[in-house]
């Protein structure tokens, strides 16, 4: 991980330290564009067709995929260039957001306000859950990217204050705050926190995870496939899972 250099390439791509002023002339997908320079410096290593897709980055024979959602888009890419190349994808995970609101009409952009909620490591299981099957890959690694930014929003969704339901603009790294690598069945054990009881339930595992208990069993069931747990009994509704030894 390089912090300062992923500043130096952020405050490089945008050009200006008030990003306010460049509302209606930044370009869209600006956060996919600096992990693209972080990774790879040379333009000439960005956007090269392989086979019937693009791949954001080739570069060493190896392939970076920049997914910021819908991992489930991935699946056909991951199909054709698996069998040939290492394949790493790269998630950005808001840690700590700043929100700003557009005014369509206007253009006029609110002050930022920060959000309550701090994003986690966690936060990446519900994406993975949607390429379960191609996690155990040996050719395949995520990097998680943990990262503090600025949203902008415009005002055009279906609330009275027009927020709920409105569509995102852009987002702008503000700081890199750490990564992850998950490179095998050992690096997701991570997602296991150790004050768990050998024996537990997804709701033993909501309570000592950042999860709700919806996406603890989205978790849960990603482990499984992983045989970092395993089923070994119910407790009424609930089925009991099993840690495996933390051999990491």
């Amino acid at each position: 991980m390089d912090k300062k250099r992923f500043s130096e390439i952020t405050a490089a791509l945008i050009g200006s330290n008030d990003i306010t002023k460049k509302i209606g002339t930044l370009q869209e997908k600006l956060l996919h564009r600096i992990i693209k320079y972080y990774f790879a410096s040379n333009p000439n290593e960005h956007e090269i067709k392989i086979g019937p897709f693009y791949a954001d980055v080739f570069k060493d024979e190896k392939i970076i995929e920049i997914q910021t959602r819908a991992f489930n888009k991935l699946r056909k890419k991951l199909d054709f260039f698996l069998p040939h190349y290492p394949v790493t994808i790269v998630y950005p995970i808001p840690h700590i957001k700043w929100l700003s609101w557009i005014d369509k009409d206007t253009g006029e952009v609110s002050s930022k306000r920060k959000s309550p909620k701090k994003g986690t490591f966690y936060d990446s299981l519900f994406e993975l859950y949607k390429i379960k099957p191609y996690l155990n890959h040996p050719n395949l690694k995520v990097c998680l990217l943990l990262i503090n930014m600025e949203e902008y929003r415009y005002l055009n969704g279906w609330s009275l204050d027009k927020k709920k339901g409105s569509s995102r603009y852009n987002r702008v790294p503000v700081e890199l705050i750490d990564e992850m690598y998950l490179a095998s069945p050992i690096d997701y054990q991570l997602f296991i926190p150790d004050t768990l009881p050998l024996n537990f339930t997804s709701k033993e595992y909501q309570k000592m995870s950042p999860l709700n208990l919806h996406n603890s069993q989205i978790a849960l069931n990603i482990l499984t496939n992983l045989q970092c747990v395993t089923r070994v009994s119910k407790q009424k509704n609930l089925i009991v899972y099993q840690k495996k030894k933390q051999d990491r």
